[in-house]
C-alpha cells in the first residue's frame, strides 16, 4: 500500500516509531514530504529508520515523565503528533497486579497525555493549528480475554482524545484516535501463529484477515491531513468490521 498526502513544510512527531504502526507511519509521512521527528526507545532501530527515511531520531521513553520533559521542552513547534508508543502486558483479570496495570497505563495513557501536552503547548504558543492522532485499539471498544489492563489504558486514551478535542478545538487543533485490530507487526505474527488462537479471531473479523501496519498508517495520514479538516473527536475503528458485530 502506497498512500501519500502533501505534508511539505510540516513537522510531525511520531512516538513508538521504531517498529510496527509507528515505523510505517514515519515511512509514509517522510514519503509525503513531512519533516518527521521519530521517537522511540530502540536506538539501533531509530538509527536504521533515520538512514532509510531521513527522519530525525529521538530516543525517548514515554513512560518516564522527566525524560519527556527534557526531550520535548526545547523542540520547535510541531504541526502534528502521532501518539503510537504502547505496550501490552496481557494477563487474566484475576492475575492482574498493580505493577503491571500501572506500567501499561503509564505508557499507553499517561505518556500520550504528557507528550500531547508539550506538543499542544508549542502549537498554542506559535498560534499554529494542527492535528493529533492517538493510536488506540479495538480493545478500547469491545471486551477481549486477558486484556484488562490494555483495554483500560486504550479506553482511557479514547477519553483523552475527546477531552483534548474540546479543549484544543477552539485553537484549530484537531484530535482523533484510530482503533486498529490485530496488526501484523513481527511480534504479532509470532503471537498469532497458533491456528487455535488465530482462526477464531479471524472468523470474528468480517474481512477475515488482520491488518497490515501500512493499512493503519494510511488512515493516520488522512487524519493528519487537510482532507480531514472537519474531523475531530473521532475514534476510528480500523478492524475489518470486527466491532460492527
Amino acid at each position: 500500500m502506497n498512500v501519500t498526502f502533501d505534508f511539505s513544510g510540516r513537522s510531525i512527531l511520531v512516538t513508538g516509531a521504531s517498529s510496527g504502526i509507528g515505523r510505517a507511519t514515519v515511512e509514509a509521512l517522510c514519503a509525503s514530504g513531512a519533516s518527521v521527528v521519530a521517537a522511540a526507545r530502540n536506538v539501533n532501530e531509530l538509527a536504521r529508520l533515520a538512514e532509510e527515511t531521513g527522519c530525525e531520531p529521538l530516543t525517548l521513553d514515554v513512560g518516564d515523565e522527566a525524560a519527556i520533559d527534557e526531550a520535548l521542552a526545547s523542540l520547535a513547534p510541531f504541526d502534528g503528533l502521532v501518539n503510537c508508543a504502547g505496550i501490552a502486558l496481557l494477563e487474566r483479570a484475576v492475575d492482574t497486579t498493580a505493577a503491571s496495570f500501572d506500567r501499561v497505563m503509564a505508557v499507553n495513557t499517561r505518556g500520550a497525555v504528557l507528550v500531547a501536552k508539550h506538543v499542544a503547548r508549542g502549537m498554542l504558543a506559535a498560534g499554529r493549528a494542527g492535528s493529533i492522532v492517538n493510536v488506540s485499539s479495538q480493545a478500547a471498544l469491545v471486551a477481549l480475554d486477558e486484556h484488562l489492563s490494555y483495554s483500560a489504558s486504550k479506553a482511557a486514551l479514547d477519553a483523552v482524545t475527546r477531552a483534548l478535542c474540546i479543549e484544543l478545538g477552539p485553537h484549530g487543533i484537531r484530535v482523533n484516535s484510530v482503533n486498529p485490530t490485530v496488526t501484523l507487526t513481527p511480534m504479532a505474527v509470532l503471537a498469532w501463529s497458533d491456528p487455535v488462537k488465530r482462526d477464531p479471531a479471524l472468523q470474528a473479523i468480517p474481512l477475515r484477515r488482520f491488518a497490515e501496519s501500512a493499512e493503519v498508517a494510511a488512515p493516520i495520514l488522512f487524519l493528519l491531513s487537510d482532507a480531514a479538516a472537519m474531523v475531530s473527536g473521532v475514534c476510528l475503528p480500523i478492524d475489518g468490521g470486527y466491532t460492527a458485530r
